[in-house]
């Protein structure tokens, strides 16, 4: 399996030393699962992001109807709509 050094200030790793003594795990093992919890929950957010977004764009002309004044004023030039 691949690795990763990871280093820590004196103060973060004696913290790490110290969670992992109260929760009975290895330092090895609460850092995989720090990062593997975040690796889940940023995948959760891009997951979440995009199925807002369709839903979004599938509904924008009802959010349109409903919050007009949060429609974008259009730009005009020289008198025309941009």
């Amino acid at each position: 399996m691949p690795a990763l050094n990871v280093e820590f200030s004196d103060r973060e790793l004696e913290d790490l030393r110290q969670i992992a003594k109260e929760r009975g795990t290895s330092m090895k093992a609460l850092v995989r699962e720090a990062a593997a919890a975040d690796i889940v929950r940023h995948r959760a957010l891009k997951e979440g992001a995009e199925a807002f977004r369709q839903f979004f764009t599938a509904h924008a002309d009802e959010f349109a109807a409903a919050f007009p004044e949060d429609e974008p004023v259009a730009r005009t030039v020289e008198g025309r709509a941009v």
